[in-house]
């Protein structure tokens, strides 16, 4: 049954554990996302903290709170961030254990020396 599937995948040009052009569309959104300094020292600040609301994560990453809302609300719009209200404060949370272990890759990977 695997090799039938093999075969379809085959069939639309793609190789088996390669992503669809959605799935790389999508990703290049995440990066997208990913690229902005803002956005990653409030995803680092959520790296550090399993939760906090929106005014403690913009004086953490010395952002106004209306540039961290607006931040936040792309990263969760891309699955990246979670949010849970209590009351009139929303308090959020990196979305799930792949984005700490993509943050905590990336920050290894920057660590590397090659040489």
């Amino acid at each position: 049954m695997s090799n039938r599937s093999s075969v379809v995948v085959a069939d639309r040009g793609e190789l088996p554990g390669r992503p669809s052009e959605e799935e790389v569309r999508e990703l290049a959104r995440v990066f997208g996302l990913l690229a902005d300094p803002g956005r990653l020292r409030l995803m680092a600040a959520l790296r550090e903290c399993d939760e906090m609301c929106v005014c403690d994560l913009a004086a953490s990453a010395g952002q106004s709170v209306s540039a961290a809302s607006h931040a936040l609300r792309l990263l969760r719009a891309h699955r990246v961030v979670r949010v849970r209200r209590a009351g009139r404060t929303a308090h959020y949370s990196l979305a799930d254990s792949h984005v700490r272990m993509l943050l905590d890759l990336a920050v290894t990977h920057i660590g590397h020396d090659d040489a």
